[in-house]
């Protein structure tokens, strides 16, 4: 078994094709075809389903794919890093981030990525905090944000921003601009996230320092289907200002800030204890910081101090079952200074549903 058969693996996985995954390579199909028989001949089992419509993964091939992608990943940054030394950087930098997040942050993150440094490439993955905390600690992803506090997840944690949420309605629903008390949200008919999101469960902290019961008629997990979902005058919703305001500019929302108690979203940004961020991955970082502080000049968040904590913010969500780990470093090794504070620095993302539920 060797890198190669291992890249080769993980490519195939990636496209569902040896014809794609080929072209992807720049490799003739026949040689695929033959790293993979002998990567399945070495393991003893099959890795891949073949029928008409391409290359499936067996139960083996998933177990395999989870296992390799995070150290197969860290081995390609090695090699990035070494040969970046002689020139610009460059590189792969994966970066977690909850849905509402990556709407107010990816594009604008990517944009600034392309133009200052075209050598590196940008890869955002969307997930539930669950799956980012997973990611990151098995070398999926270099650095993730996550809703916080998170104290206990063995991850070298910088505290980055806290927004305040708003209550959301249709054009035609009368929200706004004067702010509404957390307690009227129980006569209202609501859309809402389930309850594995991380939204969910700051709003229902929130009503519960309020002590009201939710009526949540619709669940959509996809934050561009609960948005629709208000659109369409179906229910209300709490979301965070930021991730609404080009449909609040175009009139299609409106919002009014919720008080008494005011709910409020930690976001923090984390980092595996056990590898340095490398090259590559500070100069995305730093970027990330100059976009944070130009929504906190444009009024939209709050940048956090150390040990800040936001008021009804829910306990950290549990990683998604996973195969056991080796058990966290008991002091986290020294980082070297870089952005954000640091130091003092799939399963797949949640699959998207809307269901209907029975008031009450």
């Amino acid at each position: 078994m060797d890198l190669k058969q291992l890249r080769t693996f993980r490519e195939v996985a990636d496209s569902g094709s040896l014809s794609r995954a080929a072209d992807r390579l720049h490799l003739a199909q026949p040689a695929l075809s033959r790293q993979i028989r002998l990567l399945e001949a070495e393991i003893g089992l099959p890795l891949f389903a073949r029928h008409g419509r391409g290359m499936q993964l067996t139960e083996a091939g998933t177990a395999l794919l989870e296992r390799i992608d995070g150290p197969v990943r860290q081995l390609e940054r090695a090699v990035e890093e070494v040969r970046g030394l002689a020139g610009a950087v460059a590189g792969q930098v994966a970066l977690g981030m909850m849905p509402t997040i990556a709407t107010v942050l990816a594009g604008p993150l990517a944009r600034r990525v392309a133009l200052e440094h075209p050598a590196l490439s940008l890869r955002i993955v969307e997930g539930y905090t669950g799956h980012l905390v997973e990611w990151v600690q098995r070398g999926v992803t270099d650095a993730t944000l996550l809703y916080g506090p998170a104290p206990a997840l063995h991850l070298r944690v910088t505290p980055l921003l806290i927004e305040e949420m708003v209550l959301v309605g249709a054009a035609g629903s009368g929200i706004g601009p004067e702010p509404v008390p957390f307690a009227s949200l129980a006569g209202r008919r609501l859309v809402m996230p389930s309850r594995q999101h991380g939204l969910r469960r700051i709003v229902e902290a929130a009503a519960g320092r309020a002590r009201i019961a939710l009526n949540v008629a619709f669940e959509a997990d996809s934050f561009g289907v609960l948005k629709d979902l208000v659109v369409s005058g179906i229910g209300e919703a709490v979301l965070p200002r930021s991730a609404i305001r080009e449909e609040e500019a175009a009139g299609r929302l409106r919002s009014a800030p919720l008080v008494r108690p005011v709910p409020r979203r930690q976001v923090v940004l984390a980092l595996p204890t056990d590898r340095a961020p490398s090259r590559a991955t500070s100069l995305v970082l730093a970027l990330l910081a100059e976009e944070v502080a130009a929504r906190e000049a444009a009024g939209d968040w709050h940048q956090m101090e150390a040990g800040a904590t936001a008021a009804a913010a829910p306990p950290p969500a549990r990683s998604a079952p996973s195969p056991p780990r080796a058990p966290a470093p008991a002091a986290p090794p020294p980082a070297p200074a870089g952005p954000l504070g640091s130091p003092p620095p799939s399963p797949a993302p949640g699959r998207q549903r809307t269901r209907r539920r029975s008031p009450g």
